[in-house]
């Protein structure tokens, strides 16, 4: 019965370091998010991210290998918040219609650059990220990209009624890229001065959604009638 006992103590004691040794990665992980978005790679340290995080030195190369290995962490966390590809696959799961997965996935993303992620450091890292030379390694930047464009590809194909691999299709995803980088790399404080009837509130998503959709639609529409009248 005593050794039982033990047992089951020595037991919650390595389930409670296991939390622990998350816990710390996980704050780590903030606090490099935090700091990467103030100074960028470049500016940052592992040393300071330590001492932010309120963490051993070391601890940096202990949970992740080494900084560049944590900034590829901080930037697929970045990602997950912003537009999650699993939550935009959810969305549109059950969905045949092509104009309705695309509505769904729109809300998706546009819901998260309104919402709380807006001032978040996850949306400036992950701007940052993408006017800048950055240490994420090719192989990180395609892990991070290639399934959200496998989405688009399928989409913007189907919505048009061309292959996937058609020049109008590829042409199609930068258009329907365009606004959503806008809001991931425009300054909102001008953006609400140049424009300030656009609506850039978590309130105003739904409204903002809608109009891509609509635009997406016609354009993608009116450039597939071209291709194949092209091709007739």
């Amino acid at each position: 019965m005593a050794l039982h006992a033990i047992r089951r103590a020595g037991s919650v004691r390595r389930r409670k370091t296991e939390e622990e040794r998350q816990g710390t990665r996980d704050h780590l992980l903030e606090a490099a998010g935090h700091t990467f978005a103030q100074k960028g790679f470049e500016g940052t340290t592992a040393k300071e991210i330590c001492e932010r995080a309120g963490t051993n030195t070391a601890a940096v190369n202990y949970y992740f290998g080494g900084i560049e290995a944590l900034y590829s962490a901080v930037m697929e966390e970045a990602r997950n918040r912003i537009f999650s590809v699993r939550e935009i696959e959810l969305a549109i799961v059950g969905k045949t219609a092509p104009e309705a997965k695309l509505e769904a996935a729109i809300n998706v993303v546009i819901k998260s650059l309104l919402g709380p992620v807006s001032s978040s450091w996850a949306l400036q890292v992950f701007g940052r990220d993408m006017v800048t030379v950055s240490p994420t390694a090719h192989a990180a930047k395609l892990k991070l990209m290639l399934p959200g464009a496998s989405i688009l590809r399928e989409l913007v194909g189907d919505l048009m009624g061309l292959p996937q691999d058609h020049p109008s299709v590829a042409r199609g995803c930068i258009t329907l890229m365009a606004p959503i980088c806008i809001l991931i790399l425009g300054d909102r404080r001008i953006m609400k001065r140049a424009l300030p009837s656009l609506g850039l509130a978590a309130e105003d998503a739904p409204a903002l959604a809608r109009h891509m959709v609509d635009y997406a639609l016609a354009g993608l529409q009116a450039v597939a009638r071209k291709a194949e009248a092209a091709h007739s």
